[in-house]
C-alpha cells in the first residue's frame, strides 16, 4: 500500500507543487487552524520556513503529503516538538499519513526530542484520531468549543501526546 513512498526534505519548489494541496486543506475548515484566506507567502513561511523541518511525500513521482516539525515549546520545555501534516486528498487512505507520522517521529528523536504534542486535532476529525491513538498518541485534554468548523460549527480540539 505504502511501500512507494519516498520522504525527503522539501523544497521551495516542492512547496510551490504543494500550495494547491495546502490551500485545499485550510479552506476546508475541519481540520487545520490555519486562516483559510492565507496568502502563499504566508503559508510557504508558516510550512517551510518556521519549522525547524519540513519533509515532503511522493509516491509515483507525485507529491502526495507533508508534515513539518518544531519544537512545541521554547527553554525548560523545548524538548516538546509539535508536528503539522497534509495530505493530498486524491492520496488519502494509502498510508501516507502513517508513514510522514513515523518519518517525523524518527525526525524528532534525531533532533533531540523527547516527546511530541499535537495543540489543535479536531474532535470530529476521526480518521486523525484513530491514526494518532494507533501510533500510540494519547488525549491528554480537551478545548470546549475550539474549533469554528466549516460544517458543525463551534468543535471542540484535542491535545494528543506521546514520548518518543
Amino acid at each position: 500500500m505504502a511501500a512507494d513512498i519516498v520522504i525527503r526534505p522539501m523544497t521551495e519548489a516542492d512547496f510551490a507543487a504543494f500550495w494547491p494541496v495546502f490551500r485545499q486543506v485550510v479552506r476546508a475548515r475541519d481540520s487545520y487552524a490555519i486562516a483559510a484566506d492565507i496568502g502563499f507567502e504566508q503559508a510557504r513561511r508558516y510550512w517551510l520556513e518556521q519549522p525547524l523541518q519540513t519533509h515532503a511525500a511522493f509516491t509515483g513521482g507525485q507529491l502526495a503529503g507533508s508534515y513539518y516539525l518544531k519544537a512545541n515549546f521554547d527553554g525548560p520545555a523545548g524538548h516538546v516538538c509539535n508536528c503539522g501534516y497534509m495530505v493530498d486528498t486524491r492520496f488519502r487512505g494509502r498510508g501516507i499519513a502513517r508513514r510522514l507520522c513515523l518519518h517525523s517521529m524518527d525526525a524528532a528523536r534525531a533532533a533531540g526530542f523527547a516527546a511530541m504534542q499535537f495543540n489543535c486535532v479536531v474532535a470530529s476529525n476521526a480518521p486523525a484520531i484513530h491514526l494518532w491513538q494507533s501510533l500510540g498518541f494519547d488525549t491528554i485534554g480537551r478545548i470546549p468549543d475550539a474549533y469554528r468548523h466549516r460544517e458543525l460549527g463551534l468543535t471542540d480540539a484535542l491535545v494528543m501526546y506521546r514520548k518518543l
